[in-house]
């Protein structure tokens, strides 16, 4: 019967523990919504800039992330995250780069 005396981990979707974690999942969001926009925009080449600069962002928040959270969940979501940015952010700069005709 010992399955009975475990807690409830109802609490967040992505906090383990039962205890509300808001800024590990906002720079969690911030991280997979700007890996996602960076890996899509960098299909395109003249979207060089949009990917390269929502890598840049993705990976300072992953990486800032990463240093801050608490449970296995945000870990995961937040390597995803960086993941998507880093492809996202080195093919932008194949591509042109920060700030490719800009400067």
């Amino acid at each position: 019967m010992a399955q009975v005396m475990r807690p409830s981990t109802t609490g967040s979707l992505f906090a383990t523990d039962g205890k509300p974690h808001p800024l590990q999942d906002t720079l969690l969001a911030v991280t997979l919504v700007c890996g996602v926009l960076a890996f899509v925009t960098s299909m395109f080449h003249s979207l060089h800039l949009l990917s390269s600069w929502a890598g840049l962002v993705g990976i300072l928040t992953g990486a800032y992330g990463q240093f801050i959270s608490e449970t296995t969940r945000e870990r995961f979501g937040l390597i995803v995250g960086l993941g998507l940015s880093g492809v996202g952010f080195y093919l932008g700069l194949a591509h042109g780069g920060l700030f490719g005709g800009v400067i």
